[in-house]
């Protein structure tokens, strides 16, 4: 670390951050990483920090309609909208005060190539601008309830897929067309214009009346979906409407 606490690069328009000491201009983010490629290739370059996952490994299959489906998707569930934060638990008072100071360590940690703390260490963040500050990162890393991660939880459809969620919506969209027995045609681009709606304007209805506008259609869609589904099961809609509800 170069830089700490009131003395801290200084930054000049047209230039960007500079050495407050001797006026140089830090390296860029670009700069930077080519000088670790060129330390790599010397064999000077060490991580400062090393961090491996054990060998326990519990890799399991979902496939829709097994017994097992629901349970694996709630578990899932469960823990990918849980707040990390959440482990070190509030009862404790050590617990308490060792997270507290772990988010002030975390304060200080890059977190990202955009990080504003990378001014500390003489380099520039990757799209450096005026009036950034070490400490005063937004990103969620810093945050209590992600205690320094800010990575996915999962990965991204398309390292297992090998598609985009806009395919994914569009397969969607597509399964859903043939179950109604209705052509996927092309809507024209001019057949609705989006436009953002004011605060107060007349044609906005009240948010509880839109939000129950929405229910009453997901409960439309979801009764004729599971119509359509027992009708394709050979089954009366009138004897499983309730177990679908």
């Amino acid at each position: 670390m170069r830089f700490g606490g009131d003395h801290l690069p200084v930054w000049a328009d047209g230039a960007g951050y500079l050495d407050p000491d001797t006026g140089e201009v830090l390296p860029t983010w670009d700069q930077a990483l080519d000088q670790l490629d060129q330390d790599d290739q010397d064999d000077e370059a060490e991580p400062l920090h090393v961090l491996r996952f054990g060998d326990q490994m519990d890799i399991q299959s979902v496939l829709a309609g097994t017994p097992d489906a629901d349970q694996l998707i709630q578990y899932l569930s469960k823990y990918l909208t849980k707040s990390l934060g959440d482990a070190l638990g509030a009862d404790d008072p050590r617990r308490k005060a060792h997270a507290e100071r772990l988010l002030d360590a975390l304060r200080f940690e890059p977190c990202a190539p955009t990080c504003p703390n990378w001014l500390r260490y003489g380099v520039q963040p990757k799209g450096a601008k005026a009036g950034m500050a070490p400490g005063r990162c937004k990103g969620k890393a810093h945050k209590p309830d992600h205690i320094g991660y800010a990575g996915r939880r999962v990965l991204v459809s398309r390292k297992w897929s090998n598609k985009t969620l806009t395919e994914h919506k569009q397969d969607r969209r597509t399964w859903v067309l043939e179950a109604l027995g209705v052509e996927d045609e092309p809507v024209g681009p001019h057949r609705y214009i989006w436009r953002p709606v004011k605060p107060g304007d007349p044609e906005l209805a009240p948010i509880g009346v839109r939000l129950l506008r929405s229910v009453h259609e997901r409960q439309r869609w979801r009764n004729h979906m599971n119509q359509l589904q027992a009708l394709g099961d050979g089954l009366d809609f009138s004897a499983t409407e309730g177990r679908a509800a």
